[in-house]
């Protein structure tokens, strides 16, 4: 009963649309930024549309058997949540019609993700996009979780707020290659083309690290900003966790290391810096 319903909350989409939602607070309260009503809900509903979209258009992967076989017995769910998702998301952007500038580039960029698996050969051709698959998921969190709530709060996007933006994408897109690194066979079957499918094994490797190196370094550089050392760790943390993963991540192909480990990486700092008085 316990794994049924853990199962329910992870494929579902569920948990990485509170991921996304701990992420968009994080930036909130480590830049200081003022909160804007209905953002927190709408990336909620948002990320629960987008992905359950993502899932119900996804054939069965022999990677991830569980979750396609999941997906497969919960295609109706899938579809639910698709309506409720977008249903909540049209609620809550009532609030935000005047920042309609910024919530369109999310838009574009997350359907540039999901379309190649649209049943239509229009849509096949955009899996010719080089480097797209890798580029597009790791720019589309970044924007949504911390560029957009920098921007909806008429905030500058310089110093400090800039820096922990970049930082954040370093990290985003080192977990990306570790999911691309286990999807290259199936990508390159399909003609899916990304930075992983491109290069050699050795090349992704170090990739990956010089993500990992970039990651810590613009962070750290968020210390001659005033952020404490206790932050930038708490920041830093998820990058080391990620490189210490690969190796174990590069032969277990669990869909929960995938979904739930290395998806939740990218929130782990968030409970601890929003909640401890640091």
């Amino acid at each position: 009963m316990a794994q049924r319903v853990f199962n329910f909350f992870l494929f579902s989409s569920i948990y990485i649309s509170l991921c996304a939602v701990l992420m968009v607070y994080q930036t909130w309260h480590l830049l200081g930024l003022i909160h804007q009503p209905g953002l927190l809900p709408f990336v909620f509903f948002a990320t629960l549309c987008s992905y359950n979209t993502h899932w119900y258009f996804t054939p069965f992967v022999a990677t991830e058997k569980l979750r396609s076989s999941w997906t497969a017995r919960h295609r109706h769910l899938h579809f639910i949540l698709i309506i409720v998702g977008g249903i909540g998301m049209g609620f809550f952007s009532i609030s935000l019609l005047g920042e309609w500038q910024w919530i369109l580039p999310a838009a574009g960029l997350t359907f540039l993700y999901s379309a190649p698996k649209f049943p239509h050969p229009v849509f096949h051709k955009l899996r010719k996009i080089a480097v797209g698959k890798t580029v597009f998921l790791a720019a589309v969190w970044t924007y949504v979780t911390c560029f957009m709530p920098v921007l909806v709060s008429d905030s500058p996007l310089e110093g400090q707020n800039f820096i922990f933006c970049i930082s954040r994408f370093f990290l985003i897109y080192a977990i990306c290659i570790v999911f691309d690194y286990r999807d290259r066979e199936m990508d390159r079957k399909e003609g899916i083309r990304s930075v992983v499918t491109l290069l050699k094994e050795k090349q992704i490797t170090q990739l990956f690290l010089l993500c990992v190196f970039l990651c810590c370094g613009t962070t750290a550089l968020l210390y001659l900003k005033g952020f404490t050392l206790l932050v930038i760790a708490l920041l830093i943390a998820p990058a080391l966790l990620t490189a210490a993963l690969y190796p174990v991540a590069r032969k277990n192909h669990s869909d929960y290391l995938y979904y739930f480990v290395l998806d939740g990486l990218m929130m782990i700092s968030a409970p601890f810096i929003i909640f401890l008085p640091i």
